[in-house]
């Protein structure tokens, strides 16, 4: 059963860089055929891709988001980060990891709220 896990800070400043570890447990990042995915959801409104990394490390950012978001990974522990950087009250949101298998996000975290504030 893949696990992911998302941390990082719950409360960031205006203008600072955002950045979110997911930890995946059951399953290697680096398995043929899966990427890594981060989404978010603001407050009221519905789910808002930001990019995505394979598992052979190509990485793929939403053009809303791109000048600003940086997706990377550490193989040896498992992770996936995002950075997203000049932050404002816009970007207040829950943000999620999640695997994509074939064109499904089939495993998701649980979560974790981020709010953009001073």
């Amino acid at each position: 059963q893949v696990q992911l896990q998302e941390s990082g800070p719950g409360l960031v400043k205006p203008l600072q860089t955002l950045s979110l570890t997911c930890t995946v447990s059951g399953g290697s990042i680096t398995t043929s055929g899966s990427s890594w995915s981060w989404v978010r959801q603001p407050p009221g409104r519905g789910l808002e891709w930001i990019g995505y990394i394979t598992y052979s490390g190509n990485i793929y950012y939403s053009p809303s988001l791109k000048s600003r978001t940086s997706i990377s990974r550490d193989s040896a522990k498992n992770q996936i980060t995002l950075q997203l950087s000049s932050v404002t009250p816009e970007d207040t949101a829950v943000y999620y990891c999640a695997r994509i298998q074939g064109v499904t996000h089939d495993y998701w975290g649980q979560g974790t709220q981020v709010t953009v504030s001073s």
